[in-house]
């Protein structure tokens, strides 16, 4: 199962640059993870400051 990304997020792109398939991106208001690319892999919620990526 994918992670997601939640409300949490301070969009400050640690996960994004910790991400070893590039799955994250930039959205809106938040980073979102594209699930058909992420491994779940843990790597974006060990690199985040306030824990937004959570697994699904």
């Amino acid at each position: 199962m994918a992670y997601q990304i939640s409300d949490d997020c301070i969009s400050c792109g640690a996960c994004a640059a910790e991400c070893p398939t590039e799955a994250i991106s930039e959205g809106a208001d938040k980073y979102v993870i594209d699930a058909e690319k992420c491994i779940d892999c843990g790597s974006c919620a060990e690199a985040c400051p306030v824990d937004a990526p959570k697994e699904a």
